[in-house]
């Protein structure tokens, strides 16, 4: 096909180069002139120095040639998700504890962070260790012993995920002053 699209392409500019009746002008009548054209079923000798060699071959497969490995896989979402979860649960419970004890009137809270501002901040916290997650799953050609540190990449995750539920139970079991866990029993002591 490539062989008849470049003979397609070629034979008019050959012709027109070549002295002989397909490429002469001929003067008809008065000032119109015709041009022939060659068509394919003319007889044309065409010198092989006029067509050069078109070499198609396939792409060559280096051998024994790694498959890519997918960083983002389901293992990878999950240990992010319970982190996500994790530091959700930390966050909410912070926040609210926050908003009672200025509520309270506790003295050491003078004023309660804004919803959104914290969701920005702890946001990008997130994004961090996400990418860093990323990076450590991710293959290096560079780096020695990347097998062992990108079969461990979930480890800093995991760990993560522990210490923010903690901090979120432990807030979620906030005591006031003297161990009293409600306005009265405060009020009462």
């Amino acid at each position: 096909m490539l062989l008849a699209f470049q003979l397609a392409v070629s034979l008019p500019a050959m012709a027109m180069a070549n002295d002989g009746p397909t490429g002469e002008i001929h003067e008809t009548s008065g000032a119109r002139a015709d041009i022939n054209t060659p068509t394919l079923n003319s007889a044309m000798i065409i010198s092989p120095m006029s067509i050069s060699p078109i070499i198609i071959a396939p792409k060559p497969v280096p051998p024994d040639a790694p498959a890519p490995q997918k960083v983002i896989d389901k293992k990878f979402i999950a240990v992010m998700a319970a982190l996500g979860g994790a530091e959700t649960l930390r966050l909410t419970t912070h926040k609210l504890v926050l908003d009672n004890e200025f509520a309270a009137g506790a003295p050491w809270i003078t004023s309660v962070p804004s919803s959104p501002s914290m969701v920005a901040k702890y946001g990008g916290i997130f994004a961090a260790e996400m990418l860093v997650a990323y990076e450590l799953k991710k293959p290096h050609d560079w780096l020695p012993g990347d097998k062992l540190i990108r079969k461990l990449w979930w480890v800093a995750p995991a760990a993560l995920v522990a210490i923010h539920i903690k901090n979120g139970v432990r807030s979620i079991r906030t005591q006031g002053p003297g161990g009293c866990r409600s306005v009265e029993e405060c009020e009462g002591q």
